[in-house]
Parts: C-alpha cells; structure tokens; sequence
C-alpha cells in the first residue's frame, strides 16, 4: 500500500471525499463533485491522488485508527464496552454503518484495492477481541473472537437498516452470554 499524502490540501480533499463518501456512497460521488464540493480544480484532485480509487484507498486507510487500545479494565469489561460505544455511533444522525463493509459492497470488485485496507480494519478489531480473551484465559480465543466480530457485524448491520440503536444492546447481551460460556470474567 502506498503511502498517504498528507499535505494540508490532500487533508482538505480527504475531508470533504470522507463526508461525501461515507454520507452519500462512493459509487453515487464523482470526482468532480469532490472537487468541487473542496472548492479546488479536478486537476489539482489528481494532483494528490492521480485516480478515484487512490483516493477510496486513501479515504479508507484515513479512517484506519490505531487498533483498539487495551485499558486496565477487566477483558470483559473492555469486550461489552466496545458496544456501548457502538450504540453512541448508532444513535448519531449520520450513522451510515461501517465505512469498510459499504466500500466493499458498493466497489464490489474483489480485486479493487480497498479491499485489503477493509480486511486490515476488521482483523485488527478480531486480533483485538482476542488478545483480550487471550489475556482472560478463554478457552478458544480464536473462535470467540470470531463470534464476537459477528456480533459487531450483525449490530452494524441491523442498526443501518432497522435505525435501531439499540441493536448494540441486544449485541452486548449475547456477547454477555458467550463470554460468560467462556469463562471470561
């Protein structure tokens, strides 16, 4: 993967193509209305980022944060919370679901170099759940980790269309239910 520009004019595009992007879809948003939605020239865009597939990637890996960050809580305190976090993101308005899954769904080409910064968001947040279940002494962390995922997943999913912030509660109780089949405490 390349590396991301980060002149004060591409975060300028990066700001508006993540607004656009993630509020309106990537296929539906052009590169003209990118450009002039950042009040520049379509040649000064591709100056930055030479196609609109440079400029998904880059809008993806901007979003990439640093992975979860493990705190002094107890891992199944650490787990459940990720799902209140989630229902704060559900309630927000402008809740759209998670940028990488829509990238993928909307790109559709299984080659198309969003693809990799997508698999790179949900691992990191999979490896996290299971250093946390690792650290608890879970039986499968590796299983567990992958079903906890699913319940993110299903959360996101089912708040986008149901617009149903609750959804992240019904998650936290089933993730409730599986860490406590699994021991974690």
């Amino acid at each position: 993967m390349t590396r991301r520009d980060t002149t004060p004019m591409a975060e300028r595009i990066l700001d508006t193509a993540d607004r656009l992007f993630y509020g309106q879809g990537i296929r539906a948003i052009g590169v003209d209305t990118i450009a002039a939605e950042a009040g520049i020239s379509k040649r000064t865009l591709y100056n930055h980022f030479p196609s609109k597939d440079d400029l998904i990637v880059a809008y993806l890996q901007r979003r990439l944060r640093p992975p979860l960050r493990r705190s002094d809580a107890p891992p199944r305190d650490q787990i459940l919370g990720l799902f209140t976090l989630l229902e704060r993101a559900f309630a927000h308005r402008d809740f759209r679901g998670c940028p990488y899954v829509n990238a993928v769904a909307e790109i559709g080409e299984p080659d198309h170099p969003a693809r990799p910064v997508a698999v790179e968001f949900k691992e990191r947040q999979r490896v996290w759940f299971r250093d946390l279940l690792t650290q608890a002494n879970a039986a499968d962390p590796e299983g567990l980790a992958t079903q906890l995922m699913l319940l993110v997943d299903g959360a996101i999913a089912t708040a986008l269309v149901r617009k149903d912030a609750q959804a992240a509660r019904a998650a936290a109780q089933a993730a409730g239910t599986l860490l406590t089949a699994a021991d974690v405490r």
